[in-house]
């Protein structure tokens, strides 16, 4: 999964989600179906493709929007 943002740096991340600012996650080329929680864990990745991924975070979601980056 990756955030709305694209977000160049998992730091640049935990910045924005520190700072109370609305940040979503979305699941590209949903192929097999593969719903994004409202509430819970998930993992996602950055930057976005076709750049080469360089970071990965587990976030927690509460009412579809990130409130934690681990």
């Amino acid at each position: 999964m990756y955030t709305e943002k694209n977000f160049q740096t998992k730091k640049a991340l935990k910045e924005v989600v520190a700072n109370g600012e609305r940040v979503t996650v979305f699941q590209p080329n949903n192929i097999f179906n593969v719903e994004v929680p409202s509430d819970g864990s998930v993992a996602v990745e950055g930057p976005h493709y076709p750049q080469p991924h360089k970071w990965y975070a587990n976030v927690v979601l509460k009412n579809g929007r990130v409130v934690k980056v681990k």
